[in-house]
């Protein structure tokens, strides 16, 4: 998923990205692009325990 060790558990996973997108990058594809992230892969991950990304506040809520 990642070149960087992404936390396997969905509730680290959303700490984690949640923490980069707060703290080093603008949106979701900044953080996807730069990590090598796949967005529909992570984004299917954390739907998994009910968090969606909303690019208003760039976080998963």
């Amino acid at each position: 998923m990642s070149t960087e060790t992404l936390p396997q558990d969905a509730a680290m996973l959303l700490s984690f990205i949640n923490l980069k997108l707060r703290d080093y990058y603008d949106n979701l594809e900044e953080l996807c692009g730069s990590m090598d992230v796949n967005r529909e892969e992570l984004c299917r991950k954390l739907a998994g325990i009910d968090y969606e990304y909303d690019p208003a506040v760039n976080q998963f809520i």
